[in-house]
């Protein structure tokens, strides 16, 4: 289990240099299973929750996912929250997502009550103080991640 919210760079970093590994090595095998759980932290990682939840098919969620870390520098800043949301949008349009459906999932507020909810739900039961935070059968992980204690504590699991 991954909380992490999706404009927080160091979160971005664990994405794109430990998990990336740990999902070659382990996820695409099936020998470990993924779950990222939603823990935005600012409105424009809120907003990008709400697109990616948007997608009903996982592997372009899952590409929506690593696109948004690997351009959180570009997308997560602008002038205001409706440039931001443009920047978004474009994203995801790359994965098959109209303008519609984008409009129509950053606008709806169950959608919206949902994430939120699931992140003081989180908070409350794993008392998450930093992301991204990390959970392998149950055991936390904090603070400054690499792939080699990772992969020691998942060989030591199997």
């Amino acid at each position: 289990k991954v909380f992490s919210s999706l404009s927080c760079p160091h979160c971005a970093q664990f994405h794109g240099e430990v998990f990336n590994k740990l999902k070659k090595d382990y996820i695409d095998n099936g020998i470990v299973k993924f779950e990222h759980h939603s823990f935005p932290l600012d409105l424009q990682a809120l907003n990008a929750e709400k697109v990616l939840k948007c997608f009903k098919d996982n592997e372009k969620q899952f590409a929506f996912l690593e696109e948004i870390y690997a351009k959180q520098g570009s997308w997560s800043i602008g002038k205001d929250i409706n440039s931001i949301n443009s920047k978004i949008s474009k994203i995801a349009k790359n994965y098959g997502l109209n303008s519609d459906k984008i409009n129509f999932c950053l606008k709806d507020e169950s959608l919206e009550e949902n994430i939120l909810n699931e992140r003081i739900d989180a908070n409350k039961k794993y008392s998450i103080t930093s992301t991204p935070t990390i959970f392998i059968n149950e055991k936390k992980y904090e603070g400054k991640h690499n792939y080699k204690d990772f992969k020691k504590v998942i060989e030591k699991i199997l």
